[in-house]
């Protein structure tokens, strides 16, 4: 047997270790987005609050909403502190004990606080401080390990499957949750949530943390040098407007909600139900992508799932019923799954060495940004005709997806030439350069 070629325990263990892999970060992205502050059930809460007991007008809502949610848009400083900081000595672990039971004692307060608008305002906010953190553990965690171990691919399928789950358990419970669970136990439940998440962080899978961050993907040079290393690096532009553009989607929240229940006088249930099929449909593609990625060079991928997904709106035109609604909610979601799990490995191949957490945060506020922006624009252009107001929103997403394929040129050929699980030494390469580390 040639000595370059492992043998079959060798491979053996070697699958071992990928499956334990994508095991933990299974587990992990679950727990993640069922407790962050972001979500869907932080969501009911805080707006039950604000509109029964607090009696706050629809704009006061919405200022809410968009106050709290500004740790989300400059998440990249929370991933740049990451980057830089080893908490307890156990890096990304230490994130996850210290920061995620400090959410849930936030949610603990405000539980059984004052209601006051202030207080509510001051306690999401926190909530959304201290699980910024958390989640920049985890995004550079599963971003290095994706680049070290060549699974990014297989690790944004993981990543894109276990985030549709809570979208499916949001869409479907929606009213048992508002109709049984008070905001104060829905609070308590979102504590107990981030509780779970610190203690998982006591678990160190071996094939996850062992020689993780002495790796030259891990390490970093001064701030300054690394924010210039940052700027300088040449993958992030295309990585960061390609997903830009897909989550900006001017027809596909408020736009289509109105049109489904208003002008087409569905009942409110057709719009819970279409994104609970739309979310379920993504995930058949996203689990094909797992298995071309380890088959096809990415940069194929990347064309076929963007030539794929800039038609995706269109089915909406022919919907006049709840019924079609939902049967169209399954060919537009599977016409978005290889897009979105390509642009996301995209990402964490793209992420500069030693930067990991800055880039994913960077990306993971842009995207909240974009979808805001995105459905602020879908509405004007929504109010705009009251007869032809979606078309045009249909039309506009479908050209800013259109956009997307003139972006893929941005891309460096090199970085998406291989397939996952295939090394490619033009990039590493690249990156000891960049660390002067030649």
């Amino acid at each position: 047997m040639n000595a370059a070629q492992p043998g079959p325990s060798s491979a053996s263990t070697q699958r071992g270790g990928e499956s334990q892999i994508l095991t933990y970060f299974g587990f992990l992205t679950l727990l993640i987005y069922l407790s962050t502050p972001t979500g869907y059930l932080v969501d009911i809460a805080t707006s039950f609050m604000l509109k029964n007991q607090l009696h706050a007008s629809a704009e006061q809502v919405a200022q809410f909403r968009f106050v709290s949610a500004i740790p989300v848009f400059v998440a990249f400083i929370f991933g740049m502190v990451r980057d830089r900081w080893n908490p307890f000595g156990l890096r990304d672990r230490g994130f996850f004990l210290f920061f995620a039971p400090a959410t849930g004692a936030v949610f603990i307060w405000l539980a059984f606080g004052k209601l006051q608008l202030s207080t509510l305002t001051l306690g999401v906010i926190l909530a959304m401080i201290t699980f910024r953190f958390v989640a920049a553990g985890y995004q550079g965690l599963m971003s290095l390990v994706g680049q070290e171990k060549l699974m990014s691919g297989r690790l944004s399928t993981i990543w894109n499957v276990a985030l549709a789950i809570p979208a499916l358990l949001a869409a479907y419970s929606s009213g048992w949750v508002t109709e049984h669970l008070s905001s104060r136990q829905i609070l308590l439940l979102m504590a107990g949530l981030c509780f779970a998440v610190g203690i998982f962080g006591l678990w160190k899978q071996r094939a996850v943390f062992a020689s993780t961050y002495e790796q030259p993907k891990a390490q970093h040079l001064s701030l300054w040098k690394d924010v210039k290393r940052l700027v300088g690096h040449r993958a992030i532009y295309g990585a960061i407007l390609i997903n830009f553009f897909w989550n900006f989607a001017p027809g596909a929240a408020t736009p289509l909600q109105y049109y489904l229940t208003n002008q087409l006088h569905l009942p409110d249930s057709s719009f819970s139900n279409y994104n609970a099929i739309f979310a379920a449909s993504f995930i058949p593609t996203y689990i094909l992508y797992g298995f071309l990625c380890k088959k096809v060079p990415q940069i194929k991928l990347l064309v076929w799932g963007t030539v794929i997904g800039v038609p995706q709106m269109i089915p909406l035109l022919f919907v006049h019923s709840a019924t079609a609604a939902q049967l169209m909610a399954i060919p537009i979601g599977l016409m978005g799954g290889l897009a979105s799990a390509a642009y996301f490995d995209l990402a964490m191949r793209s992420c500069p060495p030693g930067l990991q957490g800055t880039l994913m945060m960077f990306v993971d506020g842009l995207l909240v940004l974009s979808a805001r922006g995105g459905d602020i624009l879908g509405t004007k252009i929504y109010d705009s005709d009251k007869t032809n107001g979606f078309l045009y929103c249909v039309g506009a997403t479908t050209f800013v997806y259109l956009l997307i394929l003139p972006m893929i040129l941005l891309v460096p050929r090199e970085l998406v030439s291989t397939r996952d699980g295939e090394a490619n030494p033009v990039v590493d390469q690249e990156d000891l350069e960049e660390l002067g580390r030649v």
